[in-house]
């Protein structure tokens, strides 16, 4: 579980949020320079522990990829909607990818631990939750440019807010592509034909 290693809650009192610099430390393991990336498990990305981790662990199941911020005024309906989804398909090969983002009006400001003590504490998510990214812009991770490059938005590649959602089917392609005010809930159909639910 994804919480299960969090500390106890700091009081507020000294809970200070504080800007830090993050370098989005991706590797894409594509073998060489040359080869272009052609699924989501070509990539290796950081947890938030700073944990390299190889995408292709997650090879034969569905992927819900979304940038999150701790700060927006869609993080409440989110993140709970995206917790009863895991809930409900974690066990039949569902997994959400969280990547906090803080290009969006500053609204995820805190450092990695901060991140996952308030994802933990106020929000409850038992998703992973990875390492603070760029998605837009020449620092964007390269899981990013890829999503972006593989499904583009109604007004260009460019991630537009908060919670942006990817769905990847069980081989790594990006099928399809949510714009922040869209309802996790909502996707729970598509979801479901991934995973070869009735």
């Amino acid at each position: 579980r994804f919480c299960s290693w969090i500390k106890p809650r700091v009081p507020p009192q000294d809970f200070v949020i504080f800007r830090v610099g993050f370098s989005a430390n991706f590797t894409a393991m594509t073998g060489s320079s040359s080869k272009q990336s052609s699924s989501v498990y070509d990539f290796t990305v950081k947890d938030i522990r700073g944990n390299d981790v190889d995408l292709s662990i997650y090879k034969g199941k569905v992927l819900l990829i979304v940038n999150v911020a701790s700060q927006c005024g869609l993080t409440n309906s989110n993140y709970n909607e995206l917790n009863e989804v895991y809930t409900k398909y974690k066990d039949q090969g569902l997994e959400i990818l969280a990547f906090p983002c803080n290009q969006f009006g500053e609204q995820e400001p805190g450092d990695n631990a901060q991140i996952a003590e308030v994802a933990c504490t106020s929000f409850k998510a038992e998703f992973p939750i990875f390492d603070k990214v760029e998605v837009n812009g020449s620092n964007a991770a390269p899981i990013y440019k890829f999503l972006k490059s593989s499904k583009g938005g109604l007004l260009g590649d460019g991630i537009k807010w908060n919670f942006t959602k990817f769905l990847v089917d069980k081989d790594g392609n990006v099928v399809e592509r949510y714009a922040p005010t869209t309802s996790p809930l909502s996707i729970e159909k598509n979801v479901k034909k991934l995973l070869g639910i009735a």
